[in-house]
Protein backbone atom coordinates (compact mmCIF):
# COMPACT_ATOMS: atom_id res chain seq x y z
CA UNK A 1 0.00 0.00 0.00
CA UNK A 2 1.67 3.21 -1.48
CA UNK A 3 1.60 6.13 0.93
CA UNK A 4 -0.64 8.28 -0.49
CA UNK A 5 -3.58 5.06 0.13
CA UNK A 6 -2.15 5.06 3.73
CA UNK A 7 -3.08 8.33 3.87
CA UNK A 8 -6.79 7.88 2.61
CA UNK A 9 -7.29 4.77 4.42
CA UNK A 10 -7.05 6.94 7.50
CA UNK A 11 -9.44 9.71 6.28
CA UNK A 12 -12.14 6.73 4.74
CA UNK A 13 -11.67 5.68 8.30
CA UNK A 14 -12.39 9.93 10.21
CA UNK A 15 -15.39 9.19 7.38
CA UNK A 16 -16.91 5.90 8.39
CA UNK A 17 -16.44 6.96 11.66
CA UNK A 18 -18.20 9.95 11.48
CA UNK A 19 -21.55 8.37 10.06
CA UNK A 20 -21.64 5.22 12.34
CA UNK A 21 -19.89 6.37 15.44
CA UNK A 22 -18.29 3.03 16.41
CA UNK A 23 -14.52 2.31 16.01
CA UNK A 24 -14.83 -1.16 15.47
CA UNK A 25 -17.72 -0.82 12.89
CA UNK A 26 -16.42 2.49 11.50
CA UNK A 27 -12.73 0.02 10.90
CA UNK A 28 -14.65 -2.86 9.52
CA UNK A 29 -16.47 -0.32 6.96
CA UNK A 30 -13.12 0.83 5.72
CA UNK A 31 -11.12 -2.63 5.82
CA UNK A 32 -14.10 -3.05 3.56
CA UNK A 33 -14.31 -0.36 1.55
CA UNK A 34 -10.98 -0.85 0.53
CA UNK A 35 -11.42 -4.12 -0.64
CA UNK A 36 -14.46 -3.36 -2.88
CA UNK A 37 -12.46 -0.62 -4.38
CA UNK A 38 -9.56 -2.80 -5.19
CA UNK A 39 -11.62 -5.44 -6.70
CA UNK A 40 -12.70 -2.87 -9.53
CA UNK A 41 -9.55 -2.35 -11.51
CA UNK A 42 -11.15 -0.12 -13.82
CA UNK A 43 -11.26 2.62 -11.44
CA UNK A 44 -8.01 2.39 -10.36
CA UNK A 45 -6.68 2.97 -13.69
CA UNK A 46 -9.09 5.67 -14.76
CA UNK A 47 -7.73 7.44 -11.58
CA UNK A 48 -11.03 8.17 -10.08
CA UNK A 49 -10.16 6.61 -7.00
CA UNK A 50 -11.10 9.29 -4.38
CA UNK A 51 -14.40 9.96 -5.34
CA UNK A 52 -15.17 6.11 -5.87
CA UNK A 53 -13.61 5.37 -2.57
CA UNK A 54 -15.99 7.55 -0.64
CA UNK A 55 -18.91 6.30 -2.61
CA UNK A 56 -18.51 2.50 -1.31
CA UNK A 57 -17.62 4.17 2.23
CA UNK A 58 -20.87 6.27 1.95
CA UNK A 59 -22.80 3.25 0.49
CA UNK A 60 -21.59 0.88 2.68
CA UNK A 61 -21.88 3.11 5.90
CA UNK A 62 -25.89 3.67 4.91
CA UNK A 63 -26.10 -0.19 4.65
CA UNK A 64 -25.42 -0.27 7.90
CA UNK A 65 -28.01 1.49 9.58
CA UNK A 66 -30.39 -0.72 7.95
CA UNK A 67 -28.64 -3.91 10.20
CA UNK A 68 -30.03 -3.46 13.71
CA UNK A 69 -27.07 -3.44 15.74
CA UNK A 70 -26.12 -2.39 19.13
CA UNK A 71 -23.88 0.61 19.91
CA UNK A 72 -20.51 -0.99 21.81
CA UNK A 73 -19.12 1.47 24.44
CA UNK A 74 -15.17 0.98 23.98
CA UNK A 75 -14.31 4.93 24.35
CA UNK A 76 -12.51 5.70 27.64
CA UNK A 77 -13.46 8.66 29.14
CA UNK A 78 -10.00 11.14 29.29
CA UNK A 79 -8.15 10.51 32.59
CA UNK A 80 -6.91 14.34 32.27
CA UNK A 81 -8.87 17.35 33.50
CA UNK A 82 -10.16 18.53 30.04
CA UNK A 83 -13.32 19.95 30.65
CA UNK A 84 -13.22 22.98 28.41
CA UNK A 85 -12.07 20.82 25.44
CA UNK A 86 -15.21 18.49 26.57
CA UNK A 87 -17.34 21.27 26.91
CA UNK A 88 -15.58 22.39 23.05
CA UNK A 89 -16.33 19.41 21.65
CA UNK A 90 -20.01 19.16 23.04
CA UNK A 91 -21.15 22.28 22.39
CA UNK A 92 -19.59 21.96 18.31
CA UNK A 93 -21.24 18.37 18.41
CA UNK A 94 -24.72 19.62 19.85
CA UNK A 95 -24.13 22.30 16.82
CA UNK A 96 -23.32 20.11 13.77
CA UNK A 97 -26.35 17.71 14.72
CA UNK A 98 -28.86 20.93 14.19
CA UNK A 99 -27.38 20.96 10.91
CA UNK A 100 -29.01 18.59 7.78
CA UNK A 101 -26.66 15.88 7.33
CA UNK A 102 -25.84 16.70 3.63
CA UNK A 103 -24.37 19.51 5.51
CA UNK A 104 -22.45 18.46 8.13
CA UNK A 105 -21.50 15.77 5.47
CA UNK A 106 -19.53 18.85 3.38
CA UNK A 107 -18.30 20.20 6.56
CA UNK A 108 -16.81 16.59 7.66
CA UNK A 109 -15.32 16.21 4.02
CA UNK A 110 -13.44 19.81 3.94
CA UNK A 111 -12.89 20.56 6.70
CA UNK A 112 -12.06 17.08 8.65
CA UNK A 113 -11.00 14.74 5.66
CA UNK A 114 -9.59 17.83 3.76
CA UNK A 115 -10.85 17.42 0.25
CA UNK A 116 -10.88 19.84 -2.36
CA UNK A 117 -14.10 21.46 -3.99
CA UNK A 118 -13.87 18.97 -7.06
CA UNK A 119 -13.16 16.23 -5.05
CA UNK A 120 -16.06 16.84 -3.06
CA UNK A 121 -18.19 17.33 -5.82
CA UNK A 122 -17.48 14.07 -7.30
CA UNK A 123 -17.90 12.51 -3.85
CA UNK A 124 -21.70 13.90 -3.51
CA UNK A 125 -22.69 14.22 -7.12
CA UNK A 126 -23.15 18.08 -7.11
CA UNK A 127 -21.83 20.82 -9.32
CA UNK A 128 -18.78 22.61 -7.39
CA UNK A 129 -20.18 25.70 -7.54
CA UNK A 130 -23.44 23.86 -5.35
CA UNK A 131 -20.45 22.53 -3.35
CA UNK A 132 -19.28 26.13 -2.36
CA UNK A 133 -22.42 27.26 -1.68
CA UNK A 134 -23.57 25.04 0.56
CA UNK A 135 -20.83 24.93 2.42
CA UNK A 136 -20.76 28.26 3.06
CA UNK A 137 -24.67 28.03 3.94
CA UNK A 138 -23.24 25.30 6.48
CA UNK A 139 -20.62 27.32 8.09
CA UNK A 140 -23.34 30.32 8.37
CA UNK A 141 -25.61 28.20 10.15
CA UNK A 142 -23.16 26.79 12.34
CA UNK A 143 -21.76 30.38 13.36
CA UNK A 144 -25.75 31.61 14.12
CA UNK A 145 -26.47 28.06 16.31
CA UNK A 146 -22.92 28.81 18.35
CA UNK A 147 -23.71 32.45 18.89
CA UNK A 148 -26.84 31.62 20.34
CA UNK A 149 -25.51 28.95 22.63
CA UNK A 150 -23.21 32.08 23.70
CA UNK A 151 -20.05 30.71 22.07
CA UNK A 152 -18.15 33.03 20.61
Amino acid sequence: MSVDMQKQYDKIYRYCYYKVRNSILAEDLTQETFLKYFAQNDYIERGKMLAYLYVIARNLCADSFRKIQPELLTEDIPHTDCFEQIELNYTLWHALKTLPEQERELLLLRYVNELSVGEISSVMGISRFAVYRKTCSAIAALKKILEKEDFQ
